[in-house]
């Protein structure tokens, strides 16, 4: 989440809950604070460093393993102004022990990182398997108040995943609350009002499910997640990925049927799959963007994989909030049995006002709270949380897939405004390989062009990220940050800062720059390929539609940069000397078209 605050005259620009790293590390003996490494060119790969289960990190906050947080000013890289860091107990460090942690796990490792509002920062750390929570102040990062409990707000174990917000005062978080981690939970608290949570240990509603964000959208919060599939048939554990819904007004059932728990809880699957005689299903929802406009229509984009034991197959999809919307409005499903397969539910057999509505609107519009419901609502959301139909992807297909490779994509960041005319999208998907792919996406059904590989890049650097794991080469999060022109790829030990576009590639060859489809770059008559900035609308000739170079000759004799150039993503030793330790490798493919590959009979 992203949002500005102005504070003497010094323009801080916040970015929070970006990264929260490391979480499938095995546990280190050393735990160091988190390092920058100041280095002299804005072309290189900005590299923050650090060692840990995990690790936040923001344009103006970054937050390291025993909640180091250092802040500085936006479009200033590495100028740090403060830092502070809060440290678990003795007491609870400890505790921990005696309840069999390493003690490498009773740490303070950081989970919950979010804006309450213009002057204060919400932050949870696990505090030893003891999570608790604390309020500090955007201008001087001073502590505010007392520590608060972080039971249902914050996970015991960093290896946990967990989504927090703040809607209208209230905290809405998605965690386990208890130290086994059996009990899966979403929880609001805080604000007026009681706490209201999902059932306990009722596999309908929750069922080992990855949470992975959570968003506020009208009368609603979404929940994006993946879980294992209740309602799957055949033998075996099988993932499918969800979008939960719960609305802000709810306060609970009545004294005799939900009581404390949320009754508008309703969840549905989301459909990511290559169309055929036999679907090509991409099941495993590993990371979604926040809702931002496609074409003006209000959507998510997400990055979703295969099933871990079947053959690696990745495929970014995208979701219209309608099309979600929708499916909420449609059939629920139901098991009669346990042993009966699933079927649609009866339209005409649900109970009034619908279930899953919200007090005083649609069909709930006479009641002024979930408290006054009937029974019959009541114990039917109760036993029938999860819809019949699967939200479809827009368009009916993937934006784009990767199969036939040993790896699988695992984040995803997207530019819904690329282009001097912000007309474009290009979405950045990183992998666990270590390297991020940029596409130019297809957005639109209608268009006579499929998504455009435009490049591969070789990000991790393995020296500067002091890491020798192949695990650690995982891409865990990716944020764009048009300000700067740079993405930030977060790495289990490190945060490397990316161009957006790397236009100089091409130097002065103007066939190459057009075929290159890049958004960001343009070519300047006479001169060079250059990264075109927002707002310049002329001056620059562009063909992003078609590559069109037919009318170009070939540029023979142009002489290529070192692949050391400064002007290519790269890291150097010291930031006062020029040479190059590692060198990014970058493929580019220009004409390649992505299709969808054969469909193949999977599940």
């Amino acid at each position: 989440a992203g949002k500005q605050w102005h504070k003497g005259g010094e323009k801080l620009l916040v970015l929070l809950d970006l990264w929260l790293l490391g979480l499938h590390l095995m546990y280190m003996a050393r735990i160091d604070p988190l390092k920058a490494d100041f280095l002299a060119s804005l072309h290189v790969f900005l590299v923050f460093m650090g060692t840990g289960i995990n690790l936040t990190a923001s344009t103006n906050i970054v937050a390291g393993n025993h909640l180091d947080i250092y802040m500085h000013v936006a479009n200033v890289p590495c100028r740090f102004l403060q830092k502070l860091t809060w440290r678990s107990g003795q007491a609870d460090r400890e505790m921990c022990a005696v309840k069999g942690k390493h003690r490498d796990e009773c740490h303070n490792f950081i989970k919950v990182l979010v804006p309450r509002n213009d002057d204060l920062v919400f932050i949870c750390g696990t505090n030893g398997f003891n999570p608790m929570c604390r309020y500090y102040r955007l201008d001087n990062l001073e502590f505010d108040g007392e520590e608060i409990n972080g039971l249902a707000r914050c996970p015991f174990d960093s290896k946990q995943t967990n989504v927090a917000l703040f809607a209208e005062g209230k905290l809405y978080s998605a965690t386990v609350a208890d130290f086994q981690a059996s009990d899966s939970v979403i929880y609001r608290s805080m604000g007026d009002g009681s706490a209201l949570r999902t059932i306990k240990y009722d596999s309908k509603w929750l069922k080992e499910p990855h949470f992975l964000h959570a968003a506020e959208y009208g009368n609603y919060v979404y929940f994006f997640y993946r879980e294992i599939a209740v309602e799957h048939s055949n033998l075996g554990k099988v993932v499918y990925s969800r979008v939960a819904r719960i609305c802000k007004n709810d306060v609970g059932g009545s004294q005799r049927v939900l009581e404390k728990h949320w009754t508008s809880f309703v969840k549905a699957r989301l459909n990511c799959s290559v169309p055929g005689e036999s679907f090509f299903y991409f099941d495993v929802l590993q990371s979604i963007t926040d809702i931002i406009n496609i074409n003006g229509v209000p959507s998510v984009v997400g990055v979703f994989t295969t099933q871990m034991n079947s053959i690696p197959g990745s495929a970014v999809c995208a979701f219209s909030m309608a099309d979600i919307e929708k499916v909420f409005w449609g059939r629920f499903k139901e098991q009669k049995t346990p042993d009966s397969v699933w079927t649609p539910f009866p339209e005409e057999k649900l109970p009034k006002p619908r279930p899953g509505c919200c007090a005083g609107h649609g069909p709930a519009a006479s009641f002024k709270s979930s408290v006054e419901f009937p029974d019959d609502t009541l114990q039917f959301i109760k036993s029938h949380p999860l819809m019949d139909t699967a939200v479809p992807s827009i368009g009916d297909e993937p934006w784009f897939t990767k199969t036939r490779v040993r790896y699988r994509m695992t984040a995803l960041a997207v530019d819904n405004e690329a282009g001097p005319h912000m007309n474009y999208t290009v979405v950045f998907i990183g992998a666990e390989s270590g390297i991020v792919l940029k596409v130019l996406a297809k957005t639109s059904s209608v268009s006579l062009n499929d998504s455009l590989l435009l490049e591969e890049i070789d990000v991790f650097n393995r020296a500067k990220c002091l890491s020798n794991h192949e695990d650690d080469k995982r891409v865990l999060s990716l944020h764009v940050d048009k300000e700067t022109h740079s993405l930030y790829v977060a790495f289990s030990s490190c945060v490397i800062r990316v161009p957006l576009s790397r236009c100089e590639r091409h130097s002065s060859c103007h066939k190459s720059c057009i075929a290159s489809r890049d958004p960001y770059c343009g070519w300047k008559p006479h001169t060079a390929c250059e990264r075109i900035q927002p707002g310049v609308l002329a001056g620059y000739e562009q063909d992003v539609e078609f590559g069109n170079t037919a009318h170009l000759g070939d540029c023979q004799g142009t002489k290529t940069p070192s692949p050391c150039h400064a002007i290519y993503p790269e890291t150097c030793t010291n930031a006062h000397t020029d040479t190059c330790t590692h060198c990014t490798q970058i493929k580019t493919q220009t004409h390649l078209h992505i299709h969808h590959e054969p469909a193949h009979s999977h599940q």
